[in-house]
């Protein structure tokens, strides 16, 4: 049985729900924490799917303490996550975190829950992820590595980190946290796309909430851990979806793969710049550059 508190995020999807729920079921945390949207008043038969998802989670057949946090309301997703995972850190001192489409690995759980414990006391590190968005990193000599960057598909956190979110971002104005976060990223060309992204997410033009979540973790020179290999599968691309529709929903999905275990840590706690760079061109600046650049840089930094 795992120890950890699971927060499970949930809307309008009962298919994706239902699998995502069922990986849940085999991992049989002792405690899980429901966040339900609620549906949008103006959109029929929206009701109807969110009261479907919900019925999921009175299928638990497995000695767990369950609390539920369901809005009547449509919150949307940025305000329905920030609120509900201050709900859940507000009772609890860590917790693995997955939203109703991301389909982690059974060793997700595992590798979630002793990297909590290990890192539990030590501030650098400020959230666990699951995604490694390259699919496979250095698998053969670590377990996991540290980025400045790490995607929400399936992760975990402290209450001592999370206590730096703050969805207003108001400290983005003062010129000190600017200069702070350009020291860490270390790169000019990647501080100016995070100043675009950061100033949208600080004027309100953004629906999601993960530009806040980067603010606080690059605001507090907080790192992330990355596994050596993709743990979760988003499987939520598609019309249903907030942000992974339309042309995104064209893209592959990228499957998972299994933990080894025991971990193997890496040599020295600091950033690996290669894989962030990576990241960077691939996912930030360059969703639309042409793929034998993509290609390019990949050889460059495997070599």
């Amino acid at each position: 049985m795992l120890k950890t508190p699971v927060a499970f995020i949930i809307f309008k999807r009962p298919d994706t729900t239902k699998k995502v729920f069922e990986t849940i079921r085999q991992a049989k945390p002792s405690k899980l924490f429901i966040i339900a949207d609620g549906p949008h008043k103006e959109r029929g038969g929206e009701a109807e799917k969110c009261a479907a998802t919900r019925a999921i989670i009175d299928s638990i057949d497995w000695n767990c303490e369950v609390l539920k946090n369901y809005s009547e309301i449509n919150l949307g997703c940025k305000e329905r996550v920030a609120t509900g995972l201050d709900w859940v850190f507000s009772i609890v001192e860590e917790a693995i975190i997955l939203e109703d489409d991301c389909l982690p690995d059974l060793t997700f759980f595992r590798f979630c829950e002793k990297l909590l414990e290990k890192y539990r006391d030590d501030k650098r590190i400020m959230t666990i992820c699951g995604t490694n968005v390259k699919g496979e990193w250095k698998s053969n000599i670590q377990s996991y590595h540290y980025s400045y960057y790490g995607k929400g598909w399936g992760w975990a956190s402290w209450r001592r980190a999370w206590k730096h979110f703050d969805l207003s971002m108001s400290h983005w104005s003062q010129p000190e946290i600017k200069k702070r976060i350009r020291d860490v990223l270390n790169n000019r060309e990647e501080y100016q796309k995070r100043v675009q992204k950061f100033d949208n997410a600080y004027s309100g033009k953004t629906t999601s909430w993960d530009a806040q979540w980067l603010f606080a973790r690059l605001s507090q020179s907080g790192l992330a851990i990355v596994p050596s290999v993709n743990l979760v599968e988003n499987i939520g691309f598609g019309e249903e979806a907030t942000h992974t529709k339309g042309t995104y929903a064209k893209k592959p999905q990228m499957p998972f793969y299994p933990m080894s275990f025991p971990l193997i840590e890496p040599c020295g706690l600091g950033v690996d710049r290669d894989f962030d760079r990576y990241v960077y061109l691939k996912t930030i600046k360059g969703a639309n550059l042409p793929q034998k650049i993509i290609k390019k840089v990949q050889r460059l930094v495997n070599n």
